[in-house]
């Protein structure tokens, strides 16, 4: 289980987060709607340990594992979208070949495309950006804009994934300024001038 207690950010003057607190469960899917700008991707980053809020908590359960797509997601450009994938689950020794290979094929990625990523479009890096969020079994995964360039196929496979994902028990936190199309929740909450709400 994640628990954000009391989180609050500021970059200079500007309160980008002030007093959030967000308890997100195994098995909940929730979505954070918030114009850009609007402190979403501040709040993943402070979760995941990227940054460090100004005040408050944010912890984890024994066991649990983060898996996140925050803002635009960073590879080794010359590298094919399989090595790069290959590199950062070997980090943790937990590359598992045959569930990669699933999760590019479902979202129509080849793996054995010897194009390297650089010249990858803006959604077929979207893609690969969620498939190292959930690659490794992570129980919680935020994902940040994640449909940002991805055609109406590619929304319909998201939005298949996350349901599978539910039904794993996992949770899972969705930031984006819009709907996207077919995807139920089970709570949205709206982040507007630095409040969770």
């Amino acid at each position: 289980m994640l628990q954000v207690t009391h989180v609050s950010k500021k970059f200079k003057d500007a309160d980008v987060l002030k007093d959030v607190s967000l308890t997100v469960k195994p098995g909940e899917l929730i979505h954070i709607v918030g114009i850009n700008g609007s402190g979403k991707s501040t709040l993943f980053k402070i979760i995941t340990g990227l940054l460090k809020a100004d005040s408050g908590t944010v912890s984890l359960d024994s066991g649990d594992v983060i898996g996140a797509l925050i803002e635009n997601p960073g590879f080794l450009e010359y590298e094919t979208a399989w090595d790069n994938l290959r590199f950062l689950a070997n980090v943790h020794h937990k590359f598992q070949a045959d569930k990669v290979k699933k999760l590019l094929t479902d979202f129509d990625l080849d793996p054995n495309s010897r194009q390297a990523i650089g010249k990858y479009s803006i959604g077929m890096r979207q893609k690969v950006g969620i498939v190292q969020a959930i690659m490794e079994d992570q129980n919680i995964i935020l994902l940040d804009e994640p449909t940002r360039g991805i055609d109406k196929k590619g929304v319909k496979q998201f939005v298949d994934l996350l349901e599978r994902l539910k039904a794993e028990g996992k949770a899972v936190v969705v930031a984006s300024h819009d709907d996207i199309p077919g995807l139920v929740y089970d709570r949205t909450l709206t982040l507007e001038n630095g409040e969770l709400k």
